[in-house]
């Protein structure tokens, strides 16, 4: 990506902002590293990590913090394979060590729901047994375990027995003579490595022993009795042995370190990774942003987009009573139609133009490098490779360069290399010199840019190429809008127009005294070019579609999440239903069974269910959103939801609300609010629709030749109130001729069941008295 674009669209604040999030110098580097990728599969799976990393962060299962850095540590293993390693450094590798094996155990725990994150976790191996050894060898305090060596712990064992005896002869001693009054501070410390008594200075000559030192102050003299000489003789023989204990130890650890050195620098890599991920999800938080697909031949379609930088200085300001930036960034949509290849931006100075240019190029730059950014569900970016922004001052007085030569300079660099993979960010291009001449050059560059099939995104105040907007194919043409009453800008933009630009107003708004405006008017009207009342109807008109759009919008997310909440309650509660019938069910078969209830009673019973489940499935059925039939078409595939299969529509009864659906060869109609279109089978014309107003019947079948008269009839009920929920008009029941006793339990049930509206046998060529034939009510 151009270095001069990522300048000039501050994409290295972004990254500023993200490294601030991260937990560690490490991370901080990593993300300050990070670059627009130019692989579209790269990009893709940078997102889906992203997503996963929230989903696992959110589970509460692992918490990133802070963790030492060991960068230096590793690169003195490099260059010094035969160094020990100090206590602190073998600390800090410990609890990194140990923060990754938490992190990678806590990851491979999700694996099948985060199959990204469980291989970037697998494509850093730790280091066991270096791990194994810092466990056991390294203590929370940072020092080496008794237990790290049998000959360590031997050693330690008789210091602390020295220790506990040179106690024990100091206090005896102290007692014996009554020199408690003469001690400074306890019975005993250490000084140059031995045990001595802090004394005060006029005690000297009352004992003998060694003077080994005396306080700053002279007040207190550190004094060796001889009866202590022996033992710290010995102290400093253990110390010294105690030292070459460690020393074995330490070599240990060290050559485990560099024989594993590769997985070790596998583990610290895995938690840098770790860091900038959840940098990256905290980012997103902060930005209440999402990932942007990105897909080769998408639309450009940025709803309710705003600035990332401004939004992020917004929220860090927003307990800062003194702050006077702006404390809500105002959304604005960014989308170019089917075909479309430039949008040409126009209106008043301060209204947005440029802020909406950055916005798209910055957003453009963090969706490529894998960042959520602050956009609204439904937007998606084509894939574009290379983004280039001519946008700020260009003059550079080193070369000698003027703004207009300097963006001249850099668009002959960039112009070979523009293709349909390629975003041009052009502010005020052209406006460093004449302007006629500039406003030709400016549609000529349009032209070629458009010729090479690259995007662009320009913003003007040349009339001339407010006109090219109007007139070419492919370009389309937006204007920022301002409020009419108190000429403010709105931070919005209307497309299919122009707007003027208001030079007047802002200068007016800033102070520029009104002699000097009123001037500006004069000469405004002798030159004739004063389109301002027309410019003014077009910019409140604008307006007022702004706002009839958003009451749209507001209305249509109304009705949606009120027909989803409907759907969900309808769901439940046809759940709730399945569930009560099948317990219920189940009871009265087991009671039956057990003969605590009579057949009699058990049907009686089982009557009396169905009638609630259809007074509660009536009810169900009128909280139903309505469907809407022109979202079917004729011939296409439907999801059945109460059964979840999918079908083929043949008919639609749009009087009834019903559509005759093809269930894998059997045909039956069923309400449209039990069908959803499945995707690419929308609504054709409506030519398709075909309207039917005699009752429509089909029949579902169930065979109950060869079982018993009690299992017949349970399997029998229960197909009967799943018929009945299905909406289909009747059903077959094939019981066979045989002795006649299964057919007639299988009548008698029919008679008393209150779904029933009549039922017959069928005629005999479709199977005679071997199949019962139901309609229901």
């Amino acid at each position: 990506m151009d270095g001069r674009t990522l300048h000039a669209l501050e994409f290295p604040r972004v990254l500023e902002r993200l490294s601030d999030f991260c937990l560690s110098e490490a991370g901080k580097e990593a993300a300050l590293a990070l670059r627009p990728m130019d692989n579209e599969e790269k990009v893709r799976e940078s997102q889906h990590l992203y997503d996963e990393t929230r989903s696992w962060l959110a589970e509460g299962e692992f918490s990133p913090v802070a963790f030492p850095d060991i960068s230096g540590l590793l690169a003195h293993v490099r260059s010094h394979a035969e160094a020990l390693f100090d206590m602190d450094g073998l600390w800090a590798l410990k609890e990194t060590l140990t923060l990754a094996r938490r992190a990678a155990q806590s990851i491979h725990a999700g694996a099948e729901r985060r199959p990204l994150l469980d291989v970037l976790a697998c494509g850093f191996p730790l280091p066991e047994l270096t791990l194994s050894a810092l466990t056991r060898c390294v203590g929370d305090d940072g020092y080496l375990k008794d237990e790290s060596s049998p000959g360590l712990l031997l050693v330690r064992s008789e210091l602390r027995g020295i220790h506990q005896n040179c106690l024990r002869r100091v206090k005896e001693f102290a007692e014996k003579y009554n020199i408690g009054r003469y001690l400074q501070d306890d019975y005993m410390t250490l000084s140059s490595d031995r045990y001595v008594l802090p004394l005060k200075a006029n005690f000297k000559g009352r004992v003998q022993g060694i003077i080994h030192d005396y306080s700053n102050t002279g007040e207190t003299l550190y004094f060796e009795p001889m009866f202590l000489v022996e033992q710290n003789n010995r102290l400093q023989q253990l110390k010294q042995e105690e030292r070459e204990e460690e020393r074995k130890v330490l070599r240990m650890i060290a050559d485990l370190i560099t024989q594993e050195m590769p997985m070790v620098e596998s583990a610290w890599n895995l938690l840098v990774q770790v860091d900038l991920c959840q940098a990256k999800c905290a980012l997103g938080a902060a930005l209440s942003g999402t990932c942007v697909p990105l897909e080769e031949g998408a639309l450009l379609r940025l709803s309710g987009a705003r600035h990332p930088l401004l939004v992020l200085e917004a929220a860090r300001h927003a307990a800062d009573r003194n702050y006077t930036g702006p404390r809500r960034i105002e959304p604005a949509d960014l989308i170019l139609r089917e075909g479309d290849r430039v949008l040409v931006i126009s209106g008043g100075n301060a209204g947005g133009k440029t802020v909406a240019l950055k916005t798209l190029g910055l957003i453009t730059l963090m969706t490529l490098a894998g960042l959520p950014v602050p956009v609204e569900g439904g937007s998606t970016l084509p894939f574009w490779k290379n983004v280039y922004a001519f946008i700020g001052d260009e003059q550079s007085l080193d070369d000698h360069v003027s703004t207009f030569t300097g963006q001249i300079r850099h668009l002959s660099s960039i112009w070979e290399h523009l293709d349909g993979r390629a975003l041009v960010l052009l502010d005020e291009f052209g406006s460093g010199t004449d302007p006629s001449q500039g406003a030709a050059l400016a549609q000529a560059v349009l032209d070629g840019i458009l010729e090479k099939g690259a995007y662009t995104v320009t913003a003007t105040h040349f009339p001339a190429l407010k006109s090219y907007a109007l007139t070419h194919d492919g370009v389309r043409a937006a204007s920022v809008i301002f409020d009419p009453s108190t000429k403010k800008p709105l931070f919005h933009l209307a497309y299919d127009q122009v707007g003027a630009s208001q030079a007047l107003d802002v200068a007016r708004e800033h102070g520029l005294p009104e002699s000097v405006l009123r001037r500006a008017e004069h000469y405004l009207l002798m030159d004739g070019d004063d389109a301002s009342a027309v410019m003014e109807r077009l910019n409140e008109l604008a307006r007022q579609r702004e706002e009839e759009l958003s009451r749209l919008k507001d209305e249509e997310r109304r009705l949606r999440d009120r027909r989803e909440s409907l759907q969900q309650k309808l769901e439940k509660e046809r759940q709730r239903l399945d569930e009560e019938v099948r317990r219920m069910s189940q009871e009265l078969m087991r009671d039956y069974k057990s003969g605590k209830a009579t057949a009699k009673q058990a049907q009686k019973e089982m009557s009396r269910l169905r009638a609630d489940l259809a007074r509660s499935a009536r009810d169900m059925e009128e909280e139903k959103p309505a469907a809407d039939p022109s979202l079917f078409r004729v011939g296409g595939e439907v999801l059945h939801r109460m059964w979840n299969k999918k079908a083929v529509l043949r008919e639609v009864d749009e009087k009834n609300g019903k559509g005759k659906i093809d269930l894998n060869g059997v045909t039956m109609w069923a309400p449209l609010s039990d069908l959803q279109p499945v995707s690419g089978a929308a609504a054709g014309p409506k030519a398709s629709v075909t309207t039917k107003v005699s009752r429509p019947v089909s029949f579902l079948r169930l065979d109950l030749r060869g079982k018993r008269a009690d299992l017949a009839l349970a399997e029998l009920e229960q197909f009967l109130d799943r018929s009945l929920l299905s909406g289909v008009e009747g059903v077959e029941i094939v019981h066979g001729r045989g002795t006649g006793a299964l057919r007639k339990a299988v009548h008698e049930l029919l008679r008393t069941f209150p779904g029933v509206e009549s039922y017959h046998t069928a005629p005999e060529d479709q199977g005679g008295d071997g199949m019962t034939q139901v309609l229901f009510r």
